[in-house]
């Protein structure tokens, strides 16, 4: 206990400094800490890669499915503070001399903060990407390609971890995760992206199997909470700190509980089955158009800005149980819409017009 003290009171200095000396970069570090959000995987990373490649993309949405939901049960074992809530009811300061973090509107997030989710999302997903791109370039022979291939690991590496040190710094500067808790995440997600490179099973299941893998992932973690609830330990415990020292209660969100990332992540899973075992996916993306160009580049188009309107669909909080479920359906809705609704529609008019032109 002493010593996470000491790892939190150095944190707190960190964030100090940060906020103190950075402060010219607060907005390309509030920007940073949105590009780290998992949800920008379902709505701008997935629609992008599936339609390059299904194989990726598919991965991308188990991997981050999958690696949230670990995320989940070590924020639940750790018990991590996070440091706008810590400093002000830790006893490590004398005379009640608690320093004073700024709080931004996207600082109060209400689940505990070891590891950070942000930053092994992010850690998680781009190292699927660059895995993605270099497997392109691997496969090149001649000299000059392998020249060209190391440039390529070099610069798309380099790029991994610039991004991946700009969310922790971002995360670390908004004062909702301590340095430590952002590099655990960073490579814990790199450890469940590894994990999936070596799985190739997830690329031929079944509806069934998805519908087993989400029941297994709800049930685990539902009843890992009831059992150490009947233990009288809260896992929700951070929620009430949360409320109690954000500086705004406006900034505080449902969307950010638990429960809320579970809820949205085992929807886009379920989406995801649902579409790829659908016979709209197969007319379509297993059809004569899903070689074209032409027909890849209208279904990102299509698919990104259909996403966004998804953004202007507001799940209702009043009701918490009801926040769950159409969190849940919205959650799938989005992977269904670019694995089969999107490519389907595109499909039968690209099939129409060639109809007429014939």
């Amino acid at each position: 206990s002493i010593k996470m003290d000491l790892l939190h009171s150095n944190g707190v200095l960190i964030i100090q400094h940060l906020q103190r000396d950075y402060r010219a970069y607060q907005d390309f570090l509030n920007f940073m800490s949105h590009v780290g959000d998992p949800r920008n995987i379902f709505s701008i990373y997935f629609p992008l890669w599936f339609q390059l490649n299904q194989v990726v993309g598919t991965k991308m949405i188990w991997v981050a499915v999958i690696g949230d939901w670990f995320n989940l049960i070590f924020k639940w074992i750790l018990f991590g503070h996070r440091p706008y809530w810590w400093v002000q009811e830790t006893m490590i300061y004398p005379n009640q001399s608690s320093p004073c973090l700024e709080q931004f509107p996207i600082t109060c997030e209400t689940g505990p903060g070891s590891p950070s989710g942000h930053a092994m999302g992010s850690s998680c997903v781009w190292y699927v990407m660059v895995t993605a791109a270099l497997s392109y370039t691997v496969r090149w022979k001649d000299k000059s390609a392998v020249t060209l291939h190391r440039l390529t690991w070099s610069f798309l590496w380099s790029i991994f971890w610039i991004i991946q040190i700009s969310v922790c710094i971002s995360r670390v500067f908004i004062a909702t995760h301590f340095p430590h808790q952002v590099v655990l995440g960073v490579f814990a997600g790199i450890l469940v992206a590894e994990a999936f490179e070596h799985t190739s099973a997830i690329q031929t299941a079944s509806l069934r199997m998805y519908i087993k893998t989400n029941l297994f992932l709800f049930i685990f973690a539902l009843g890992f909470y009831l059992s150490l609830k009947l233990l009288d330990i809260d896992l929700l415990w951070s929620v009430p700190k949360a409320k109690k020292w954000c500086a705004n209660p406006d900034w505080i969100n449902i969307d950010t509980t638990p429960f809320a990332g579970l809820v949205r992540n085992l929807g886009a899973l379920f989406g995801l089955g649902l579409g790829i075992n659908s016979e709209m996916f197969i007319t379509s993306c297993k059809g004569k158009n899903s070689c074209k160009i032409s027909f890849r580049i209208l279904c990102i188009a299509a698919s990104l800005a259909t996403l966004q309107l998804y953004n202007f669909v507001k799940i209702p909080t009043h009701t918490e149980y009801l926040f769950y479920i159409l969190s849940f359906c919205k959650s799938a809705a989005m992977p269904l819409t670019v694995v089969a609704l999107v490519p389907y529609c595109v499909h039968s008019l690209m099939s129409t017009s060639e109809k007429k032109l014939n």
